[in-house]
């Protein structure tokens, strides 16, 4: 592929909900312009985009793909992200690295959530905004309504650009109103039509546009106002302009399956959406934290952002990249600002989709790929020595199901760790940690789907099964009452024999550690063996009377004893320790201790009521709530962590995935007798 320069290339997301036809809409853009020799259908698994073998097997996206596509002497890079909710890590990698956001939605379904989720992405991003309905050939689509849908959601700024004008069912003519042209689709083929009567619809659509544009200038303000008609041209820089600005969403429609439209749409984004060197510029900071303007031109010194990484165990991680400034090359110097090391460059390649060729040099404004950066991780700057500075990385969802995760094979823990972590490196929403306290694995992801796909990578890529299961509690166990107790250790062998005696008072107090005290009076018991008593009882609160689980809030003072000149030992009052332990611990009242985390659940105003009463059914208790971001609501509330363990499937169903949530562990607190009792039987199975 030849080089581009930055005003002749369009960095552009494809995002939308789940099933809304991306990935057919980016082979479409490719086939027809000569990207592919082959119109690939995802239920084929024969596409550019789904080139993984999860993706194949699912038929589904999960993770952000990039494919460029060449048209009319213009570079459009498209990033095609998944839909689905459990893979929403993709669409922020894919928001990263673009300038526009092209939101698919579906001509039978709609504006839905996946909509409203890769809006709020562009909106976080300050992307330009283009709509595509797609999927007009089904008899059961309606644009008209989709476009009042979007309008409806997200305001007057949706402008219609192409409208389709259906005859007897079928969607094979569209009307541009750009250059109020038709166009109809015969045996495959565009051909350009008289304008059909579509009466006051078209003409109020036509309205809309030249209302939008004549806003962009006092010129055009004034030309419009006094009656005289826009050019095509002057249409299409209004409408540009106002794309660019923010103040126009231009809405396109067509059928991806059959390609009915996609020339109108690339033809839309080369002449509407901003070109890298309009749109990629970037404010970086230095290593004092002061702003740095980079502006995207070849001529500049080197800056990229890593905004995607493939970790395969037989080629090695590959790093995908986007050039703010200047250039990338094998003979580019380049510095992780993360690690603050260098990073040698051997070659630099351009992607389309599974594809990697090689490239003299990755341009400014342009993406590629680069192979073996080891210590290179998603969302790292890369920059010219000479010029340190630090771009925005990329700011992931929280993970929100946890699971405990286990080799089918005894022995094959440590395959299972090493591969858990290459993943991670590929997929940060995928979180990993070894909790030592109930000896298990813990992977923390995006939901049930997203973890599936974790275990099946597993396999294939790193040849380990593994099971999930739910993840074991953490309890604690404390006392609530003083009492003395008396170990005494005796053992009389031939020579010498063992001989340790103390009296110690267990007593509660406010500590998450044992806090040991000596109050001995008359050398009752030598100093000498007072390490050797406070050493058995921290060994012995690592198992607490109840269900073995750690002790913690207590206070042990040893006040009394005896000793035998010739027998005793450390060893005889360590355990002389553990037995006052063994014999005080039950009968001071103790109880069990369980984590009590703070939920911060958002969601839709209209699941206020079933999510705080959902948080109530699982034992919390609601400290508050307060207003987000449009049309949702914060809740605040602590909940035990033994109820949590399903809640990311409640809030996604009960909110139909526009809901989310962060869980952090805040304290311990006692457990209900109820819940203690069967944490208790089920210890002692």
């Amino acid at each position: 592929m030849k080089q581009y320069s930055a005003k002749n290339i369009f960095n552009i997301a494809l995002a939308g909900h789940s099933g809304s036809g991306k990935t057919s809409l980016a082979e479409a853009m490719l086939y027809l312009a000569g990207g592919s020799d082959r119109l690939g259908k995802v239920s084929d698994g024969n596409t550019v985009c789904d080139f993984d073998p999860e993706e194949i097997k699912r038929k589904t996206s999960v993770q952000a793909c990039v494919a460029p596509v060449e048209w009319k002497g213009k570079k459009i890079n498209v990033i095609d992200a998944p839909g689905l909710f459990d893979f929403e890590g993709g669409l922020y990698e894919a928001a990263r690295a673009a300038d526009t956001m092209l939101v698919t939605v579906s001509g039978k379904d709609g504006v839905c959530v996946g909509t409203e989720k890769a809006v709020k992405a562009a909106n976080k991003r300050g992307l330009t905004k283009v709509f595509f309905v797609n999927g007009l050939c089904d008899e059961s689509a309606r644009f008209y309504r989709v476009f009042e849908n979007l309008k409806s959601f997200f305001g007057p700024s949706v402008c219609p650009v192409v409208v389709p004008y259906i005859v007897d069912g079928q969607a094979d003519c569209y009307v541009n109103l750009l250059e109020y042209k038709a166009y109809k689709y015969i045996n495959g083929k565009i051909n350009t039509v008289p304008l059909p009567d579509m009466g006051d619809r078209l003409e109020g659509l036509r309205t809309a546009i030249c209302e939008a544009v004549a806003e962009t200038s006092d010129e055009m303000f004034e030309k419009y106002f006094s009656g005289e008609e826009f050019t095509p041209e002057e249409i299409i820089v209004g409408v540009s302009k106002g794309v660019k600005d923010g103040t126009i969403s231009p809405v396109f429609c067509g059928d991806a399956l059959l390609t009915y439209g996609i020339e109108q749409l690339l033809n839309g984004l080369i002449w509407l959406a901003p070109c890298a060197e309009d749109k990629s510029a970037e404010f970086a900071v230095d290593t004092e934290g002061n702003p740095v303007e980079l502006n995207v031109k070849d001529d500049a010194m080197s800056a990229a952002i890593v905004f995607k990484t493939i970790a395969d165990p037989f080629v090695g991680k590959l790093s995908y990249f986007k050039v703010i400034s200047g250039k990338v090359s094998p003979d580019t110097p380049l510095v992780n600002m993360r690690t603050g090391n260098s990073e040698r460059v051997t070659k630099v390649m351009t992607i389309k989709g599974k594809k990697l060729d090689d490239a003299a040099y990755i341009g400014a404004g342009d993406i590629g790929a680069v192979a073996k950066l080891s210590g290179t991780n998603t969302g790292d700057t890369l920059c010219a020595p000479a010029r340190k500075i630090i771009l925005d990385g990329i700011d992931y969802p929280a993970p929100s199901l946890t699971m405990a995760i286990a080799p089918k094979t005894k022995g094959d823990e440590e395959k299972v760790a090493q591969g858990v972590m290459k993943l991670c490196e590929e997929d940060p929403t995928i979180k990993f940690e070894t909790n030592h306290e109930t000896h298990q694995m813990i992977i923390s992801g995006m939901g049930e789907q997203h973890l599936d796909v974790v275990l099946s990578k597993l396999k294939s890529k790193f040849g380990v099964d593994v099971v999930l299961s739910k993840p074991k509690v953490a309890y604690r166990e404390t006392i609530k009452k003083s009492v003395k107790v008396q170990g005494r250790y005796k053992k009389q062998t031939g020579g010498h024999g063992q001989f340790g005696d103390v009296w110690i008072e267990f007593s509660p107090c406010d500590s998450e550690d044992m806090i040991f005290e000596e109050k001995v009076v008359g050398g009752a018991v030598p100093k000498g063996f007072f390490p050797a008593v406070e050493k058995g009882l921290r060994d012995s609160i690592a198992k607490g009377p109840l269900a073995g689980y750690p002790v913690v809030g207590l206070k042990a003072t040893l006040y009394d004893g005896s000793y035998h000149p010739v027998d005793s030992s450390e060893m005889s009052f360590k355990t002389a320790a553990s037995l006052a332990y063994k014999a005080g611990m039950p009968d001071a009242s103790p109880v069990l201790l369980e984590p009590v985390g703070l939920l911060k659940a958002t969601v839709p105003d209209s699941n206020m009521g079933d999510v705080m009463g959902e948080v109530t059914k699982r034992r919390g208790r609601v400290l508050g709530m307060n207003p987000s971001e449009e049309r949702m609501q914060t809740i605040e509330a602590e909940v035990p962590q033994a109820e949590m363990s399903d809640f990311s499937t409640f809030i996604r169903q009960s909110t139909q995935g526009r809901g989310y949530f962060t869980f952090e562990f805040v304290r311990y607190e006692e457990a209900p007798s109820n819940v203690a009792q069967k944490v208790i039987e089920d210890n002692a199975n």
